[in-house]
C-alpha cells in the first residue's frame, strides 16, 4: 500500500505593499472637483436664470427697454437752448451717428462685435491666458458690446463674494437676449445713447456737443477716437481736464483703427499728428444760452405733463420722457441780448467797485448784511440742523475754498462764507426781455448775471419802475381828452392831502411851461404828477389796467412817478401792448411739444388778440412822444452813442436813492426792456450820474438793437414804421415849443384848422357829438372864438 508522503510546501513570499507618490489621488480629485465646479456653475447659472439671485429682465422687457431721457427745449429756429434730466441723455438713431464714431468703437471695445451673438467666447479665452495667466494686460477685456449695455442698463448688485459671478452670469445672458431681439445697428445705437462720458453724460449725442459742439453725425475721425477713448476712464481721459492723457489715448484708438483695417497706416499717422481742437460748450438745465428762461418755463411745463398721458396712462415726465419742446425764443436774438448784458455789466460793475472801494454798499446798515446772510441756503441748513445764529456765525467767518463768480470769470478762492456773501452783495445784476409786439412772443430772455450762482430772475422781480411809467400816466391824460400840445407848469406843488408830499425835478429847476410831449421826453417829474393830478389817480390806473399791467398800484400822486412795483416782463408787455396800437399784448414762450421719436403732442397758439380798450390814435400820438424821449430826451444815446437806426420810442426810469435803473424801447416790431439793480435796494450807486437808467439800463437795450440791426438776417426789422397820428394832431405837436418861459397863446395856428370834437375823452368816441355837449358832427368852432382864444392868456 502506498503511503502518500505530505509535501512541505514552500511558503511565498508576500510583495511589499505598492507605495503611491504622495499618497493622493490628484487625477480622482481633479476630475471631482470639476465635476462639482460644473455642477456649482450649472446651479449658479440656472439660479441666475431663473432669478433667484436678482432679477433678470425678459425678453418683453428688453423690447421694452427704456432709459431716462432728457427733454430738450429748443429755440424757434430749432438751435438747443437746454435740458431738464436726471440723467443729461438724448438720444440719436444709427443713421444720425457718424460711421467714424462706429469704426473707433468697434476696434477699441468689440473687434469681433459683427461676429459673435452676444458673447466673444474667444475674447474669454484671451483674456484667460493672457490677461490672467501672462498678465498681459494689452489683450483688452473680454465684455462685448451687448454686455456692457447689459451693465449700462442693469446696475450690478451686491451679493457678497457671489457678485462677480453673479453679475457676470447675469450680463452673459441679457446680453445674449439683446443679440436675439435687435440688429446690430439697433445694439450700437443703444449702446452709444446709453454709455456714460462723465461730467453727468450719457450719450454720444451730449458728448459730441459738449466736447465739440457739433451733432454725432459731424464729428470726424480724430474727434471720434477722442470720445471713444473716453469711455476707457471718463475722468482720466477728459479733454477738458486732461488733454495731454486725452490725445495719448485717442492716438491709441486710431491705432487700433488701423490694426483693425478701418484706416489706413497713413491716414493714422496724419490724424495722430493733429491737435486736439476742442469747442467745448456746457448745455444743462443752469448753464447754456438761455437758463432763466427755462426755468421760467418749467412751471407751465410741469403742469402741461401732469394733465397729458402716454399710451401706458401714465402722465408724462418732464425729467426722463425726452420729449423735444420749441420755444418762441430766437437763438441769435438770444445771444446779442446775453452779450449786450455781459458787455455793459463787465464796465458797470467795474465802476461800481470804484465807486465804493474800501466801503461796503450798505454803509452802516448792518440789516443788509444780516438779510443776505440768513437768505442763504448755508443759514438755513444750519438753523434745521439746530444751531444757534452764534454757532452758524462761526462757520460763517471760517475760511474754505470755494469758486466766486466775476464778470471776467469764476475765480477759485479761499475766503470765508461772509466775506462770498458780501461780494455777491456788492454785485449788480441786469434783466433783459425782447418781445414781439404783435404776437407777445418772447424773443429773448437774460434774467441775471448766472444762473448757477443768481437764482433771483431780474425780469420776474417786482422793483419800483420809476419814470418808465410816466408813459401810462400821459396816455390815461389823453384818454380823458388833454391835449398834447398844451402848455403845463413845471412849479413845484405840495399836495396838503398826501402827508404833505412834495416832487421835485432831477434837473432842479421848476421854471416855465412845458407841453406833454417835452414834458415826457425831459422826464418832468413836476409836469407829470399834476396831469396825472388833472387826469385822476383812478384814471391812470384804470389804463395801466387796459395795457396789461396786474400789480399792485398804489393810488396815490407818487404814482406817476413809479412808485409801484412791478415785473420787468409786465412792464415790457405794457409798452408792446402801446406799440400794437393798445390791442393787448401777452407774453407766450412755447411753441409745441414732441415726444422721443419727434411725434407732435402739443400745438400751442398763439393768445388770440383782445380788442384794445384804449384809442389807437391815442397811442400812435403817445409813441410819438416817446420817439421824442429817444431822438431829443433823456433816451438820446440810443442814437448818439449806439446809432440804433429807424424809427425808435422809449423811456429810461430811475428809482429812489438810484437802487434801479430802467429803459424800455420799442420799434415797429419789437419791444425791449432792461432793469439794473444790485438784489437788494439798499446797495445802489450814490449819485444819479451813475445810478440813472439812461446810464445803466439804456446801453443794455442800445447795445441789443445796434448789433441785432446791424445783422443782415434783421434788416427787415429795422425797415418797419410806426403809424404816424394824425396830419394835424402832428403838425400841431411839431408846431409849438416844447418848452417856454411864458405863456402867450393858448392854441397855435394849426387850430384854425382841427375840428373840436377830434379830441375826445374816455367818455365818448373821437368824433363823437354825444362826447361834445352842443355840437353837431363836423362843426367847427366859429371864427371869432378862435381868434378871441389865441389872444388869450393861459389861466394857471
Amino acid at each position: 500500500m502506498n503511503e502518500l508522503k505530505k509535501v512541505k510546501e514552500t511558503p511565498r513570499k508576500e510583495s511589499p505593499p505598492v507605495r503611491r507618490r504622495g499618497g493622493f489621488r490628484w487625477g480622482l480629485f481633479l476630475l471631482k472637483v470639476s465635476l462639482a465646479g460644473a455642477i456649482l456653475l450649472f446651479l449658479l447659472f440656472f439660479s441666475v436664470y431663473l432669478g433667484f439671485l436678482g432679477k433678470v429682465p425678459s425678453r418683453e422687457e428688453l423690447v421694452r427697454v427704456k432709459t431716462p431721457l432728457a427733454s430738450e427745449v429748443f429755440s424757434a429756429d430749432g438751435k438747443l437752448l437746454g435740458r431738464y434730466y436726471t440723467e443729461n441723455r438724448s438720444y440719436v438713431s444709427y443713421q444720425e451717428i457718424s460711421p467714424h464714431i462706429i469704426h473707433a468703437l468697434v476696434a477699441t471695445e468689440d473687434a469681433r462685435f459683427f461676429k459673435h451673438r452676444g458673447i466673444d467666447e474667444i475674447a474669454l479665452l484671451r483674456v484667460l491666458f493672457k490677461t490672467i495667466l501672462q498678465s498681459d494686460r494689452s489683450s483688452g477685456g473680454g465684455s462685448t458690446l451687448s454686455q456692457q449695455i447689459a451693465k449700462n442698463l442693469f446696475p450690478r448688485e451686491n451679493l457678497g463674494l457671489l457678485s462677480l459671478p453673479v453679475n457676470k452670469i447675469r450680463e452673459a445672458i441679457i446680453a445674449y437676449r439683446l443679440e436675439r431681439i435687435y440688429t446690430k445697428e439697433e445694439i450700437l445705437a443703444l449702446y452709444l445713447n446709453t454709455v456714460p462720458f462723465g461730467e453727468n453724460m450719457f450719450g454720444i449725442e451730449v458728448a459730441a456737443e459738449r466736447f465739440f459742439s457739433k451733432s454725432p453725425a459731424e464729428i470726424t475721425i480724430p474727434e471720434a477716437a477722442v470720445l471713444v477713448g473716453i469711455l476707457k476712464a471718463n475722468n482720466l481721459f477728459n479733454p477738458r481736464l486732461h488733454p495731454d492723457r486725452s490725445v495719448e489715448r485717442r492716438n491709441r484708438v486710431i491705432d487700433q483703427m488701423v490694426r483693425e483695417k478701418f484706416l489706413e497706416a497713413e491716414q493714422g499717422e496724419k490724424y495722430k499728428a493733429e491737435p486736439l481742437n476742442l469747442r467745448y460748450s456746457l448745455i444743462t438745465y443752469n448753464q447754456g444760452p438761455a437758463p432763466y428762461f427755462l426755468e421760467y418755463i418749467r412751471p407751465e411745463l410741469t403742469g402741461w405733463c401732469l394733465s397729458h398721458t402716454k399710451a401706458n396712462g401714465e402722465p408724462y415726465n418732464l425729467y426722463t420722457d425726452g420729449l423735444k419742446i420749441y420755444t418762441t425764443l430766437d437763438y441769435q436774438l438770444q445771444r446779442y441780448a446775453r452779450q449786450a448784458v455781459s458787455e455793459q455789466m463787465l464796465q458797470l460793475q467795474a465802476l461800481f467797485d470804484t465807486h465804493w472801494k474800501g466801503r461796503d454798499p450798505w454803509g452802516k446798515e448792518v440789516s443788509v448784511l444780516e438779510r443776505a446772510v440768513k437768505r442763504t441756503d448755508r443759514y438755513r441748513r444750519g438753523r434745521a440742523a439746530g444751531r444757534s445764529h452764534q454757532q452758524i456765525m462761526e462757520e460763517f467767518t471760517t475760511p474754505i475754498e470755494t469758486t466766486l463768480f466775476t464778470w471776467n470769470g469764476l475765480k477759485a478762492v479761499k475766503t470765508t462764507p461772509l466775506d462770498s456773501v458780501k461780494h455777491y452783495l456788492s454785485m449788480l445784476s441786469a434783466g433783459l426781455v425782447v418781445m414781439d409786439n404783435q404776437s407777445g412772443a418772447i424773443k429773448a430772455w437774460v434774467g441775471g448775471n448766472d444762473f448757477r450762482f443768481f437764482k433771483y430772475d431780474q425780469c420776474l422781480a417786482s422793483r419800483q419802475v420809476g419814470s418808465t411809467f410816466k408813459p401810462v400816466v400821459y396816455l390815461a391824460a389823453l384818454e380823458e381828452g388833454l391835449d398834447p400840445a398844451d402848455y403845463y407848469s413845471a412849479e413845484t406843488q405840495t399836495y396838503e392831502e398826501y402827508d404833505g408830499w412834495t416832487p421835485g425835478n432831477a434837473s432842479n429847476r421848476y421854471a416855465g411851461y412845458y407841453t406833454m410831449k417835452e414834458a415826457l421826453a425831459k422826464s418832468i417829474n413836476t409836469v407829470t404828477v399834476d396831469i396825472m393830478m388833472q387826469t385822476g389817480v383812478d384814471e391812470v390806473v384804470r389804463t395801466a389796467r387796459d395795457l396789461g399791467i396786474r400789480g399792485e398800484l398804489p393810488e396815490v400822486p407818487s404814482l406817476a412817478l413809479g412808485s409801484a412795483s412791478l415785473p420787468l416782463l409786465e412792464m415790457v408787455a405794457a409798452y408792446a401792448t402801446l406799440a400794437n396800437e393798445g390791442k393787448p399784448v401777452k407774453p407766450y414762450a412755447l411753441i409745441s411739444i414732441e415726444d422721443s421719436r419727434g411725434n407732435q403732442l402739443d400745438l400751442f397758439e398763439m393768445p388770440a388778440p383782445g380788442k384794445g380798450k384804449v384809442d389807437p390814435e391815442n397811442c400812435r400820438i403817445l409813441t410819438e412822444m416817446l420817439r421824442a424821449a429817444v431822438d431829443a430826451g433823456t433816451g438820446h444815446d440810443i442814437r448818439t452813442r449806439f446809432g440804433v437806426p429807424g424809427p425808435f420810442a422809449g423811456k429810461t426810469g430811475t428809482t429812489q436813492e438810484n437802487a434801479d435803473g430802467w429803459f424800455i424801447g420799442y420799434t415797429p416790431t419789437l419791444t425791449a426792456g432792461c432793469r439794473v439793480g444790485a438784489d437788494d435796494p439798499a446797495v445802489h450807486f450814490r449819485t444819479m450820474t451813475y445810478g440813472q437808467g439812461a446810464f445803466s439800463a439804456l446801453p443794455v437795450v442800445g447795445r441789443f438793437f445796434s448789433q441785432t440791426f446791424g445783422d443782415n438776417r434783421f434788416r427787415k426789422l429795422a425797415e418797419a414804421r410806426f403809424a404816424p397820428p394824425d396830419s394835424l394832431t402832428l403838425a400841431e405837436m411839431n408846431a409849438v415849443p416844447g418848452h417856454v418861459e411864458e405863456i402867450e397863446e393858448d392854441f397855435g395856428f394849426f387850430d384854425l384848422f382841427r375840428k373840436k370834437e377830434e379830441r375826445g375823452s374816455r367818455g365818448g368816441e373821437a368824433g363823437d357829438p354825444d362826447s361834445q355837449p352842443g355840437k353837431k358832427e363836423g362843426e367847427r368852432e366859429p371864427a371869432w372864438e378862435i381868434i378871441r382864444k389865441i389872444f388869450k392868456k393861459k389861466e394857471n
